[in-house]
């Protein structure tokens, strides 16, 4: 299990190589949301998302022995620009195996960044198995998108910045994809301070770790039928199911256009461009499906830029 010493090691290490994000206090909307709420901008962070934070201390843990034969992984879009962006910084090659859900303006991104691209499969889980292949065939160094500890540890290193800068931080929402950064940010936050919130967000076509708690182990989904891509693995991994269960208070469900509803609100009233995962925290506030109590202060991890969510 990952510590917070790895988190603080983590901190140590990717210094100077990804951005410290603005926490900034959520300014009045034409509709007063509840409680005192903080937006922690990592919509800002290098590449555009959270994801540069794992990636950038997995490279740095391999050493440069094993991170000579290249890097490899799967992703939704993100993950594969971080691990294109840690390749770069590193001076390695990096494949990223995309499905054909991924975005082609992440795809472009990924091939200026330097990475070959592969299109494998119709969603994440598809693109992953053929990116263990190719580790396998080459000897590529594999970083998973969620479930490295590496990667979780790297993630955690947001919840050292919030706690530092706003320690009267009582609650932090954090969107759920596979489950890595609510992993990285709840050990670390409950290790700074046991009394802290912390709660996840899955969009209603996606529920992978609502799901697999419920049920009390791993489950796979039938199907996904969100178009939030980087919300989307059909599965996430025990590793990560165990952290959330020990630390995280609640997962709320959100729909797309309740997503599509707060990344509006974010950019007409706020100026932020946040892609429908990056506002799904914010969605779970502004739908009401999660309702802070008056005057308590929570963080909302707007956690990648984008602008599928104007559409």
């Amino acid at each position: 299990m990952i510590a917070l010493s790895d988190v603080r090691a983590a901190a140590e290490r990717i210094r100077g190589r990804i951005r410290r994000t603005p926490l900034l206090a959520a300014p009045p909307t034409k509709a007063a949301l509840p409680g005192v709420l903080s937006l922690k901008l990592e919509c800002l962070q290098v590449t555009g998302s959270f994801k540069a934070r794992g990636a950038m201390n997995a490279l740095l843990s391999l050493g440069p022995e094993r991170a000579r034969s290249g890097l490899v992984t799967a992703s939704g879009g993100n993950h594969g620009l971080a691990v294109a962006y840690a390749g770069h910084v590193g001076g390695v090659p990096a494949t990223i195996f995309l499905p054909t859900s991924a975005p082609p303006e992440k795809a472009a991104k990924l091939r200026a960044w330097g990475a070959d691209v592969v299109i494998e499969g119709a969603v994440w889980d598809e693109a992953n198995r053929a990116a263990l292949a190719h580790a396998a065939a080459t000897g590529a160094a594999y970083i998973h998108p969620f479930a490295e500890p590496e990667v979780i540890a790297g993630q955690g290193t947001i919840a050292l910045e919030v706690l530092e800068e706003a320690p009267e931080t009582e609650t932090i929402l954090v969107a759920i994809g596979g489950g890595g950064l609510v992993s990285g940010i709840a050990l670390a936050a409950k290790a700074l301070k046991p009394s802290i919130r912390i709660i996840g967000v899955e969009p209603t076509g996606a529920p992978t770790l609502a799901r697999s708690l419920e049920a009390g182990r791993v489950v796979e989904l039938d199907a996904i039928t969100t178009v939030a891509g980087t919300l989307a693995p059909r599965r996430s991994e025990s590793l990560n199911l165990e952290i959330v269960r020990a630390n995280v208070e609640s997962i709320v469900l959100v729909s797309d256009e309740e997503m599509r509803e707060a990344a509006r609100l974010l950019w007409f009233e706020w100026g932020i461009a946040a892609e429908l995962s990056g506002a799904a925290a914010l969605a779970a506030i502004t739908s009401g499906r999660w309702r802070p109590a008056d005057g308590e202060r929570a963080c909302i991890v707007v956690c990648g830029a984008g602008k599928d969510g104007l559409d």
